[in-house]
């Protein structure tokens, strides 16, 4: 039977290293559809060897934990300096046991559970106005000229500077928080949305034109997906400026009744107990450190999904 892709066959044999291996037929086999399967399964991802399942952990943990374990020798020799005295700048082992006993608290896990409801809140509304602001301005020429500069603006703007007039719009309330926080965080998911459909394809675009693809099932099953990458590297930007905003916000707008971490963090500091204000520094850092290793491993799974791991 003549093959049916000689060009490709050409190739693989090469590859091999024995190009006069004959072709085989299986029972029960099509020769013609193990071909074309056997080129399809050429842009799958190449299988990896995988390890023990402790020799992979270490080998993603060490990294992080040499690190730490620097950081914390440089802490320890400015407190043997006495660069600052001690109760200005706390030993780690101090630190460290003042976080066990906060944290081991009522009030600790409700500080906790205030600052990730008003996080996760407006997190999402960014997410949702960002994508449609995206969304439009990636389709309408005008729409981009008229506000594609703004959009960037924003995101180079300091949040801190929203919240004079956010405080004048809503007074010292949850409504405030979040105003700054969605403004924050929109531009830059709106953005990396918009990168995503730029750098689709023009090629995919015209095939989905040529299938039939119209309206929203054009974005459900073609500019959506070959936008993801940036898209989610838009949100992961976005969710930074969203903490970062909130952490101010909590810092300067105290809301009564609302004992958030940045709440705590300033009382703290008005008692000048430099230990709990670095203990709740260390809890707003392990915090921001788990959320970017969930948007890491949302990254990874797609781009492994594309084959474009090692």
């Amino acid at each position: 039977m003549p093959i049916k892709y000689p060009s490709a066959r050409a190739g693989l044999e090469g590859a091999s290293g024995d190009s006069t291996a004959p072709v085989v037929d299986r029972p029960g086999v099509d020769p013609e559809a193990a071909e074309v399967a056997g080129l399809d399964a050429l842009e799958l991802e190449p299988k990896r060897q995988k390890g023990t399942l402790g020799r992979r952990i270490w080998k993603s943990t060490w990294p992080k934990v040499l690190a730490i374990a620097i950081v914390l020798l440089v802490w320890q020799i400015a407190v043997w300096s006495e660069w600052k005295p001690i109760y200005v700048l706390p030993s780690p082992s101090t630190v460290f046991t003042d976080l066990g006993n906060v944290i081991t608290t009522g009030d600790f896990w409700d500080g906790v559970r205030v600052t990730m409801t008003r996080a996760f809140t407006g997190f999402l509304l960014a997410v949702v106005i960002g994508t449609v602001i995206g969304a439009l301005v990636s389709q309408f020429a005008p729409l981009r000229a008229a506000i594609g500069s703004l959009i960037t603006g924003l995101q180079t703007m300091p949040s801190i500077m929203w919240f004079p007039l956010a405080i004048l719009l809503f007074q010292l309330s949850e409504s405030a928080i979040l105003f700054v926080v969605v403004l924050g965080a929109a531009p830059s998911v709106a953005n990396g949305l918009i990168s995503g459909i730029d750098y689709v394809p023009r090629t995919w675009l015209r095939v989905g034109q040529v299938l039939g693809m119209r309206g929203f099932a054009k974005y459900r099953h073609l500019i959506l997906p070959a936008s993801l990458p940036s898209f989610i590297s838009g949100l992961k930007q976005g969710w930074a400026f969203s903490w970062r905003s909130l952490m101010a916000g909590e810092l300067l707008v105290i809301v009564p009744g609302a004992l958030s971490i940045g709440v705590r963090m300033q009382q703290a500091r008005d008692l000048s107990d430099s230990s709990l204000v670095i203990c709740y520094i260390i809890v707003v850092l392990v915090i921001g450190i788990l959320i970017d290793v969930l948007f890491n491993a949302a990254d990874n799974a797609l781009r492994r999904r594309w084959g474009l791991l090692s």
